[in-house]
């Protein structure tokens, strides 16, 4: 082999492994920022990982929320009307935040199937919801409908 062509095939191999192990270290670094979403029928089915920090999100079940007089610490379940998840959240809950309303909450879920949010986020006015939460309620209701029930429809 030529000397200047082996010498050019020396630098291209370095440049490739370069960007490769550039590449692998910004995919790892990025791996922990992703926040996957999950519907309450997914984590009731245990398709979430745990202990992961994850989105779940739905609606806030009536009749479920549960404020501690002496703390910050609220529970309360989010359900897609098919399956409803617990969530513990420990600090000041946004303004929209109410019963029947459609929330994310961002957060983890631990080993005996409770999600405990860092973050809540309720919905900005009456007409928005958030993307995920529709297609998981639709796809939820959509699944009630199959399996022969009598469900209520859900209107936005």
């Amino acid at each position: 082999m030529h000397p200047i062509r082996k010498k050019r095939l020396t630098i291209v191999l370095f440049l490739v492994l370069g960007l490769g192990l550039a590449v692998g270290l910004t995919t790892y670094a990025l791996r922990q920022n992703i926040n996957l979403f999950y519907d309450p029928t997914q984590i009731s089915a245990g398709e979430a990982p745990v202990d992961v920090r994850i989105r779940a999100g739905g609606m806030v079940e009536e009749g479920s929320v549960k404020r501690d007089p002496d703390s910050l610490r609220v529970e309360f379940r989010v359900t897609d009307f098919n399956a409803s998840v617990p969530v513990e959240y420990t600090g000041i809950l946004p303004d929209l935040f109410a019963e029947g309303q459609g929330v994310v909450a961002m957060g983890r879920l631990d080993a005996n199937g409770r999600f405990v949010a860092d973050q809540v986020l309720a919905k900005h006015d009456e007409n928005y919801m958030p993307p995920e939460v529709a297609d998981a309620l639709e796809k939820a209701s959509k699944g009630q409908h199959k399996a022969g029930g009598a469900a209520d429809t859900v209107s936005y």
